[in-house]
């Protein structure tokens, strides 16, 4: 093990990122199915009818899209925190 507790098997490290990155994407498409149900859907039925087969498109395009800006600026946040920690270092 490293000093991070980790592994120092490049593959296991891999194995280990690919699975985490399967996780997170199942808890973002329960997420937004949980969300879009709750928003879409007044009664169950058969058959989904068009205006709720119109709200669910929308509904996980607007998700996909929110879930993307936040994404987007979480790494400029990161990066601009970085050029900031490196010139304080100098």
């Amino acid at each position: 093990m490293n000093s991070q507790g980790g592994t120092s098997d490049p593959q296991l490290q891999q194995f280990i990122e690919i699975e985490s990155q399967k996780q997170r994407f199942q808890q973002l498409v329960h997420q937004m199915t949980e969300v879009c149900w709750e928003k879409c859907v007044d009664k169950p039925g058969p058959k989904l009818d068009s205006r709720t087969e119109i709200c669910f498109v929308n509904c996980v395009e607007r998700f996909i899209d929110t879930s993307q800006f936040i994404l987007n600026r979480l790494e400029q946040t990161q990066r601009s925190r970085g050029s900031f920690s490196e010139s304080m270092a100098e």
